[in-house]
């Protein structure tokens, strides 16, 4: 793994966040471009890493720069990227580029908007799941494309939690077809 890309994960998740929209991700050559994110802190309560270390959430805790998979309700797999002082960035919704008819396949849809609208699509369609918890980022099957800066994005308040709901910590590039839910008025 590059130490740059150690470096730039090395923050805060919320400074990070807005600077991944735009990266290309891709596990196993399958992935996009990522439109949407969400950042998450020790410091509040809808964090993972909000309890302290556990087994679930050790990666977390460790170096930046690792992939940090998690079930969501017991269903979904979710991916995120780890920062620093056990912060990390789900990642929402990726526009579609590479492998696409992969994650039509394992989808099970044809539909290019709706293959990777949600953290739970995102992984299925990547094919990512707990095997790959606590791999680095920017080495295989891993890899991350930063990109300087995507244009104009919104900004709002994190979705599909019930704990410090009102934290403007939702990032997501504005007129994004590929959103996994549009951003309220004046987000």
């Amino acid at each position: 793994m590059s130490e740059n890309l150690i470096a730039f994960f090395d923050r805060e998740a919320a400074v990070i966040a807005p600077e991944l929209l735009g990266a290309a991700f891709l596990h196993n050559g399958v992935g996009g471009r990522i439109v949407e994110v969400e950042a998450y802190h020790p410091s509040e309560p809808a964090s993972h890493s909000f309890p302290g270390p556990t087994p679930r959430n050790r990666v977390m805790f460790g170096p930046p720069a690792r992939i940090y998979v998690y079930r969501s309700y017991g269903i979904h797999w979710c991916v995120n990227f780890v920062c620093a002082d056990a912060s990390a960035i789900l990642i929402r919704a990726i526009e579609p580029t590479d492998g696409i008819e992969t994650m039509r396949r394992r989808r099970g849809l044809e539909d290019l908007r709706a293959l990777c609208s949600g953290p739970g699509k995102v992984c299925e369609a990547l094919g990512i799941t707990g095997t790959d918890n606590g791999k680095p980022l920017g080495v295989p099957p891993f890899s991350l494309t930063l990109k300087p800066g995507d244009g104009p994005f919104h900004i709002g308040k994190r979705i599909g939690i019930s704990k410090a709901v009102d934290l403007p910590w939702r990032f997501g590039v504005r007129g994004s077809r590929f959103l996994s839910r549009k951003f309220a008025t004046g987000e």
